[in-house]
């Protein structure tokens, strides 16, 4: 999916829930890692996370709720989330409260010689210099992921 297809994806889910036209942009924001999509006050447009475009259903809650941030607040009212027109509006359009969790790859996998912690980390770190955050005891490197 590319960012015109999700603009028409936006713009139909936005007349068909809310009887309303969307006149901004829509776009996907490959820099959003926790969240699964932004609504911007100053602009309007909405950003959506990328990795939630896999699965459709999810995409679909993830659009409604940040076009219920969007009409609440093009209509003059707060568009926080706890609000009660926010949850009332939200729950009779069917969008989600929350994005699901992102599966993250991590590339270094690391466990405590003592405890048998595990830890997972993006970059690799000095084992020398580190120590479990439990018991202090020597980290060994014990799984290399490079994709």
């Amino acid at each position: 999916m590319n960012d015109q297809e999700l603009q028409n994806l936006v713009e139909n889910i936005s007349l068909e829930f809310f009887k309303r036209p969307f006149s901004h942009r829509a776009y996907f924001n490959r820099r959003l890692k926790t969240t699964g999509g932004r609504y911007h006050l100053k602009d309007h447009n909405i950003d959506i996370n990328p990795k939630m475009a896999s699965q459709q259903e999810v995409l679909v809650g993830i659009i409604k709720h940040e076009l219920v941030h969007y009409h609440l607040h093009m209509n003059g009212h707060s568009g926080k989330h706890n609000t009660v027109s926010f949850k009332r509006l939200l729950h009779q359009v069917g969008g989600s409260r929350y994005a699901p969790r992102v599966e993250r790859n991590y590339k270094y996998e690391y466990q405590c010689s003592k405890c048998g912690l595990k830890y997972q980390r993006q970059r690799r770190i000095d084992t020398k210099r580190y120590v479990c955050s439990k018991c202090r005891g020597k980290l060994q490197l014990i799984h290399t992921n490079l994709f």
